[in-house]
């Protein structure tokens, strides 16, 4: 049986109802429409069998295949919800408050069993930052982050804490998808000249010194962020700062290092200086991908060693989004970029399409992996407010503008499980759309009025580096660094200036008799692919041509200094020995 469409969730101050996927896009009859600006929040479950929203009086449960309500709970202040990976709790947290009095605050995070409705457990968290706990995907362990501590639950028994990781200040932890054996990365902050550090764990060997399954140490860290791969096999984390003390950067500092479970640790070494915008795992959990650098910014293919396997070139980015199949990147620049997107075939490196998306804020794959939703949402920005659809081929299927009075908040397809849709042949003809393609509004570059009736010049501010691919090539042992590539290409392109530079003047000079021979010598450009006898041949024109000089001086009438007269009798051996190194060319 074929699975359903994925609906989308569309939520503003029109109010909050569904829409049916592709084709149809029409609205779905899952979600009565509730009209009004009062929801603040929805989530659907993992599997999307299961939809809540907080209408600002109740928090709503209902089921997506049957329709129906399940439960409602009076928790009218609700800001956040979450499901727990197999639908048996519901997580909602409120903002804490204290009484006047300074007496403590009731419990703002309450814990519900999705099945009958009753209230499993309720804690305190006054931060909205991480609020909710973290589950496995078997819900055999559920953790929560409490006073710099990893508090650990198992069997959805939130009564009883049945682990506990204990560290110096822990700042943030984040658990390893997938099956046993679970793992949990934690970040701990450096004070007093000491390092920061992420730590790999087993759960729940923590105690003893070499409890740990990797560690990475680093300075320049006011925050990080940790990314596991799907198979929980490595994590990367991106540590940045707040401030560039080089004042380099508006956006503070960033590095980028790989941890795996096995011990390794690395820093990625990123060929470009600048900011880290976005790094995602493929879900294969191979490669990685980065987009980094000063715009206009690179974007590259890393695998496990940290090694670059495709280098995307330069170009207006600042995101990349994996296909949820692993087979397609699409490489974007949103926010104050003009919504440009490049659609990758990441297993041949084939570009597929560059639709353009302008002033999106949001992008999301299709569980499908076929389809793409960008929409352009409130508060960010407040005018020309909607959302479209996409075929990855560059085609646009639907397109909603809000009306210019309403604003649009949020809008997000209904999630499902791996497996459910299957991966597709990649296809380059774009498919066919009723929807007319928008055509992108170019901005002309300023002119000055001086320069406005003059003919334009193809001067450019930046050179774009094309896509390259990085894989070591048949024959070759493996891929050459990064210096050696560049000195590679310094060394050709000196190759072909001087060959230019020979092929001009040997077509300018006429021939010259064989008693101006030491002319000759000076003025030819020979070329050996050796960088050594360049060299020595350079060296050898540059003392000839001071003797010139001083034997101009000398005919003048200036008297020569001893050294310099030595200088002069040197000449012949260094003619001969100019002519032995361009005969051996």
């Amino acid at each position: 049986m074929a699975p359903s469409t994925p609906l989308l969730t569309v939520r503003g101050s029109e109010g909050l109802y569904m829409v049916n996927g592709p084709p149809h896009f029409t609205e779905s009859t899952v979600l009565p429409r509730e009209s009004g600006k009062n929801c603040k929040v929805y989530a659907f479950s993992k599997d999307g069998t299961l939809f809540a929203w907080a209408n600002g009086e109740k928090i709503n449960i209902i089921s997506v295949t049957n329709k129906g309500l399940l439960h409602s709970f009076d928790l009218p202040k609700t800001v956040c919800l979450e499901f727990s990976p197999k639908n048996t709790v519901l997580a909602t947290w409120q903002p804490y408050t204290t009484s006047k009095d300074g007496t403590a605050g009731v419990p703002n995070l309450q814990l519900y069993d999705v099945k009958t409705g009753t209230c499993l457990k309720a804690f305190i968290q006054k931060k909205m930052q991480n609020w909710c706990p973290s589950w496995s995907e078997d819900e055999t362990i559920c953790a929560r982050n409490v006073n710099n501590e990893v508090h650990f639950f198992e069997n959805n028994n939130f009564n009883t804490t049945a682990n506990k990781l204990h560290l110096q200040k822990i700042n943030d932890f984040v658990l390893s998808p997938g099956p046993q054996p679970y793992k949990v990365a934690v970040y701990v902050p450096g004070s007093k000249g000491a390092p920061s550090f992420v730590r790999l764990y087993k759960y729940p060997n923590f105690d003893g010194p070499h409890a740990a399954l990797a560690n990475k140490s680093f300075f320049k860290a006011d925050k990080v962020t940790m990314l596991w791969n799907k198979k929980a096999t490595a994590v990367l984390v991106i540590a940045s700062t707040d401030v560039d003390k080089t004042g380099a950067s508006y956006y503070g500092e960033q590095t980028l290092h790989y941890i795996a479970t096995n011990g390794e640790s690395a820093v990625v070494q990123l060929p470009k200086s600048g900011p880290i915008y976005d790094v995602i795992w493929n879900s294969n959990s191979t490669e990685f991908c980065a987009v980094y650098g000063f715009m206009p910014a690179k974007a590259t293919i890393f695998n496990l060693k940290c090694d670059p396997v495709f280098d995307f070139g330069t170009g207006p980015r600042n995101a990349a989004y994996y296909s949820p199949h692993g087979h397609i990147l699409v490489l974007a620049g949103f926010g104050n970029l003009r919504g440009q997107m490049e659609v990758w075939d990441v297993k041949n490196y084939k570009l597929i399409s560059k639709p353009v998306a302008s002033d999106s804020t949001y992008f999301a794959w299709c569980p499908d992996g076929e389809h793409i939703l960008t929409a352009t949402c409130a508060p960010r920005l407040r005018v020309n407010n909607g959302y479209k659809i996409w075929h990855y081929t560059g085609s646009i299927l639907h397109k909603y503008d809000v009306p210019s009075n309403v604003e649009l908040w949020q809008v997000s397809w209904q999630p499902f499980l791996d497996g459910i849709f299957p991966a597709k042949t990649i296809t380059y003809q774009a498919v066919p759309s009723d929807v007319p393609s928008e055509e992108p509004k170019t901005a002309t570059a300023y002119r000055p009025p001086a320069l406005r009736n003059k003919p334009t010049t193809n001067s450019k501010l930046h050179e774009e580096e094309p896509p390259q691919n990085m894989k070591p090539q048949p024959g070759n042992d493996k891929p050459l660094s990064k210096t050696a590539l560049k000195n590679q290409r310094k060394h050709e392109a000196k190759k072909a200036a001087k060959q230019e530079a020979r092929s001009d003047k040997s077509l300018d000079l006429s021939p010259t008799p064989t008693s101006q021979s030491s002319a000759q010598n000076t003025v030819s450009q020979p070329i050996s692919g050796d960088p050594e006898v360049d060299k020595k041949i350079k060296n050898l024109k540059k003392k000839l041509k001071a003797i010139e000089q001083l034997k101009e001086q000398a005919a003048t009438g200036k008297q020569l200094e001893k050294n310099q007269l030595e200088k002069i009798q040197k000449e012949k051996a260094l003619l001969q020995e100019l002519e032995d190194l361009e005969l051996g060319i």
